[in-house]
């Protein structure tokens, strides 16, 4: 099993959620969050003061696969759907996963995410 993670503007959002709709990905958690990488946010004014913005608000996206194939499918989807070509649109990381427990059924392992 292999957990997906990315961190994507908010505006693709809805693209990306479309995006995994067409691939037949189901589930998926989705959370607020804040955060800069190489564009370290911008400079803003208030009330005449200079402000640095370097948090900027972005969406996580976890998704839990279960192959190879799925992973390879779901990071495709998130990238096509996410992509603007400018610095900001994100990262996608994947990671190995040793266990998951769907907790009503106490089922454990794939059959758990399917």
């Amino acid at each position: 099993m292999i957990k997906i993670e990315a961190i994507v503007r908010e505006e693709k959002l809805e693209d990306i959620k479309e995006a995994l709709d067409r691939v037949e990905v189901k589930g998926v958690t989705i959370s607020q969050v804040m955060g800069c990488g190489k564009q370290k946010g911008y400079k803003e004014f208030v009330r005449g003061t200079e402000i640095a913005i370097t948090m900027l608000p972005k969406i996580k996206i976890e998704i839990i696969v279960s192959s190879e194939e799925w992973e390879r499918k779901t990071i495709k989807a998130i990238q096509e759907a996410a992509y603007t070509g400018a610095p900001g649109d994100g990262k996608i990381f994947s990671y190995n996963l040793r266990s998951v427990m769907r907790v009503r059924t106490k089922e454990i392992g794939t059959s758990a995410i399917n």
